[in-house]
């Protein structure tokens, strides 16, 4: 049975300074949230989901300049 990838929703996390209020929250914690959040917009049933493919632009620490 040939099952096509779809992409049914998209959401990203909150924007935080370096040490700052965000910053004790681990990386999972986030990425758990975004997920949820973009499972609940999608109104879909998680029990349809096989794959989640999730990306990271900057890891803790890295800086834009």
């Amino acid at each position: 049975m040939k099952r096509d990838a779809v992409i049914v929703s998209a959401a990203r996390t909150a924007i935080g300074r370096q040490g700052g209020a965000l910053s004790s929250l681990p990386a999972h914690i986030f990425g758990a949230e975004v997920i949820k959040a973009a499972v609940d917009r999608a109104g879909i049933d998680t029990a349809v989901i096989d794959d989640v493919i999730m990306g990271n632009v900057l890891a803790g620490g890295d800086r834009l300049f």
